[in-house]
């Protein structure tokens, strides 16, 4: 019998407008399962929390959530190397002089018409997350699987659950 994958899914609390969020609505409802490791990150600009989460839970996979204000739900194929806390200020590197522009997303969502397609996760902390932890896997030389979905902040939760749980079957099973 094949082993059950462990699996890193995150979001995010709430920030600047918004008194929610509805990837932590998602995360917090889910039941707890062996080999699921769920985390709700404070929006900000901290690398330390990224990385350090790789350390503790050591996942086979990892699974993002990020809040957008986009029409539809939305898979990540890449992260680029910027940054900026607001749309008045300039963009910054995250990783100044020894960072690629930008990094792929690993993992291989099967998600049919439920989720489009996407090359531009933004400027903010979803992206910051999405770059720190694709550069230290690639850093470490590791085969870990690595995917981000951007969910709509006023997307009817209980389908996007629905479609997070089914993301999370995917990567248990491999």
């Amino acid at each position: 019998m094949k082993k059950s994958r462990r699996v890193l899914l995150y979001g995010f609390g709430p920030y600047k407008q918004f008194r929610d969020n509805i990837t932590a609505k998602i995360i917090k409802s889910l039941p707890r399962q062996p080999g699921l490791r769920k985390i709700v990150f404070p929006v900000r600009f901290d690398r330390r929390q990224f990385v350090e989460s790789l350390g503790r839970f050591k996942p086979d996979v990892i699974v993002g959530l990020g809040q957008s204000s986009r029409r539809r739900i939305e898979v990540e194929s890449q992260a680029k190397n910027r940054r900026r806390s607001s749309k008045a200020k300039r963009a910054r590197a995250i990783a100044h002089s020894s960072g690629p522009t930008r990094l792929k997303t690993t993992l291989q969502l099967k998600l049919g018409r439920q989720a489009g397609r996407s090359e531009n996760a933004g400027d903010y902390v979803c992206n910051f997350s999405m770059y720190v932890i694709l550069a230290e896997l690639r850093r470490k030389g590791g085969e870990v699987p690595y995917g981000f979905i951007h969910i709509p902040h006023d997307c009817d939760w209980m389908r996007a659950k629905s479609l997070v749980v089914k993301i999370i079957r995917q990567c248990q099973r491999g």
